[in-house]
C-alpha cells in the first residue's frame, strides 16, 4: 500500500503545491483512527467564502464480491439490492444490471458502437447514460432497459450523479454542471477546488449524505465536493485496495462509486476489476 507521503507526491505533481501541502498538513498532525468510524462519517461544514485544508481518509474493507473481469467501469448505481453499471469503451459498452453477491449479469443491453459509454444516473424510474466524446446521452425505463429518449450536453461526458432533483455531471475538467433532467438546461455550475487550486480529472460521480463524491482519474482516489462552494472536503486515499493478486495485464484505474443510503454502504470497484468492495472510511484525525 501507498505510504501517505507517496499519494502525497503523486496527487503534487498531477494537481499542483497547493493540494500538496495541505495533504503534508494532515500527514504532519499525527493521525489515527478513532475506534467508531461510520461508514461515511461527516465532513465539517464550509462557511461562504472558506477555503479550508480537506481531511484525509483511509479505508476498512467490509466486504468483497465479485465483479465481471473485462467489465469497463465507467457509471455505477446501487438499487433495489443490485448494482447498474455502465461499461465503456467503443464496441464493448454496455448498460447492464449486476446481481451484488454474485457478480452475475442479470439483464444488459449493448451501446452502439460508435459510442464509448460513460457515467450513469437514475432519476425515478428514468436511467441516464453519458458517452464520452459525442456530446450524447441516452434515456432508459430503468426497469426494461428500453431506450426513451436522447439528450445533448457541451464538451465531454465523464461522469454524472443526481440529488434526486438535477443532473450532476462532470467532463474530466474542475468544472461540475447541475442539469435540469427534464430539459437538459444548465442549472448552475462549480468549480472544484483544493486549498484554492483548481482540481480537475474528475470523474465517476455519487451524491452521498449531500456531497459529491468523485474519482480522480489514474489516482487511488476518491475526493469529496462540498456542492455548493466546490471547494473539496476529503480525500480517501484508495491505495491498495485491489490485492496485487488479483491484478492482471490488463486490470485499469480505481473508478465507480455506489451507495446504499438506506444502509449506509459505500461500494467502489475499477475499470476491469475482478471485484467490488464495501468499504468503510476512517478519518485521520489530529492527535494533538
Amino acid at each position: 500500500m501507498f505510504t501517505d507521503a507517496m499519494i502525497t507526491a503523486r496527487l503534487a505533481w498531477r494537481w499542483g503545491p497547493l493540494l500538496m501541502l495541505a495533504l503534508i498538513a494532515l500527514v504532519a498532525c499525527g493521525k489515527h483512527a478513532p475506534e467508531n468510524a461510520a461508514d461515511v462519517p461527516p465532513s465539517p461544514s464550509i462557511r461562504s467564502g472558506e477555503t479550508p485544508d480537506p481531511i484525509f481518509y483511509s479505508y476498512e474493507v467490509v466486504h468483497a464480491w465479485p465483479h465481471d473481469p473485462a467489465a469497463f467501469t465507467q457509471g455505477l448505481v446501487f438499487r433495489d439490492g443490485d448494482i447498474l453499471e455502465s461499461t465503456g469503451l467503443n464496441g464493448q459498452s454496455t448498460l447492464r444490471d449486476v446481481e451484488l453477491d454474485t457478480g452475475r449479469v442479470l439483464k444488459q443491453i449493448p451501446v452502439p458502437s460508435e459510442y464509448f459509454a460513460e457515467g450513469l444516473a437514475v432519476i425515478g424510474t428514468r436511467a441516464y447514460q453519458l458517452t464520452w466524446q459525442n456530446r450524447k446521452g441516452f434515456i432508459y425505463d430503468v426497469d426494461t432497459f428500453r431506450q426513451e429518449g436522447e439528450f445533448g450536453y457541451d464538451g465531454e461526458g465523464w461522469g454524472l450523479a443526481t440529488d434526486g432533483r438535477w443532473l450532476i455531471l462532470s467532463d474530466g475538467t474542475s468544472r461540475i454542471r447541475f442539469l435540469d433532467p427534464a430539459t437538459f438546461r444548465l442549472v448552475r455550475e462549480i468549480n472544484v477546488t483544493a486549498s484554492g487550486r483548481p482540481i480537475g480529472r474528475l470523474n465517476e460521480l455519487e451524491w452521498i449524505k449531500g456531497e459529491i463524491f468523485a474519482n480522480v482519474w489514474q489516482a487511488d482516489v476518491v475526493v469529496r465536493i462540498d456542492p455548493s462552494s466546490g471547494v473539496i472536503r476529503g480525500i480517501i486515499d484508495f491505495s491498495g485496495l485491489l490485492p496485487s493478486i488479483d491484478r492482471r495485464a490488463d486490470t485499469d484505474v480505481l473508478n465507480g462509486i455506489a451507495y446504499d443510503a438506506v444502509h449506509d454502504k459505500l461500494f467502489v470497484t475499477g475499470k476491469r476489476w475482478p471485484k467490488i468492495f464495501e468499504v468503510r472510511l476512517v478519518p485521520r484525525r489530529s492527535a494533538h
